[in-house]
């Protein structure tokens, strides 16, 4: 069993179908996401319906909780805001409903996915450190569980003391726990401007983070005719 675990995907249509493209080549079984399916770029009604057909696990992410409701967006910044509210005039009710109704934590097969922390995910708190890594961990009941939210790929391991950093591949060895960062699809801010992914090999127990070049001036010009903020576009090609 092969998974692809898919995570801030913001709307953005080309990182997506370079992403899926990938899996496929990848001979990938299952899906799943960790998500914020929308915010940020020109999309989401055509990303929300490929995760939509996928019929695969999905957990609800900030974004994807602010564009589902009508409150006012004070937890973001102005950009993200704009693009909230412009997000919200755009999905139809049935579509805000469907996001509205995603859980913050699933349990898949034997692993978990979250989008931002274990201990209190509707919070929106950002895993980044060994401390916050750590807090998490004293609720992570499984093995392996992915997350986003930061949109930067990388890896907490506990055995004993929590270790974290980059990664490009691990192998899941038992009586260790792992809390891997997926990165971004749509947005990446590690400085990469390439999409981010992860495969997690069940039966090789292999997580590898795949980075994939896509159609970056095809998302831009969307975002900016949408009228969405410049910096949603000019922030694409430098990863940031």
């Amino acid at each position: 069993m092969k998974y692809a675990i898919l995570g801030d995907i913001h709307a953005n249509l080309e990182a997506l179908e370079a992403v899926l493209a990938d899996a496929e080549s990848e001979k990938v079984t299952h899906y799943a996401c960790v998500g914020d399916v929308v915010g940020y770029a020109a999309d989401p009604k055509k990303c929300l319906k490929i995760i939509q057909e996928m019929d695969c696990p999905v957990v609800k992410g900030n974004h994807d909780e602010y564009a589902s409701v009508d409150d006012e967006c004070t937890n973001f910044r102005p950009m993200a805001a704009d693009a909230i509210r412009w997000t919200r005039k755009e999905l139809s009710g049935e579509e805000r409903i469907w996001l509205k109704n995603l859980k913050f934590v699933r349990f898949v097969e034997s692993f978990t996915i979250v989008h931002a922390t274990l201990d209190m995910p509707q919070k929106w708190g950002y895993v980044m450190d060994k401390l916050a890594a750590a807090s998490s961990f004293s609720y992570q009941n499984t093995a392996v569980c992915f997350y986003g939210h930061t949109h930067q790929p990388c890896a907490f391991i506990r055995d004993g003391v929590v270790k974290g950093g980059q990664f490009e591949r691990l192998r899941v060895e038992p009586g260790k726990k792992y809390l891997i960062n997926v990165g971004s699809i749509g947005q990446p801010r590690d400085g990469n401007p390439l999409a981010a992914y992860v495969i997690y090999d069940m039966i090789a127990n292999q997580i590898v983070l795949k980075r994939l070049p896509y159609d970056i001036k095809a998302a831009q010009k969307k975002i900016l005719a949408a009228g969405l903020p410049d910096k949603c576009a000019t922030r694409l090609e430098i990863g940031k």
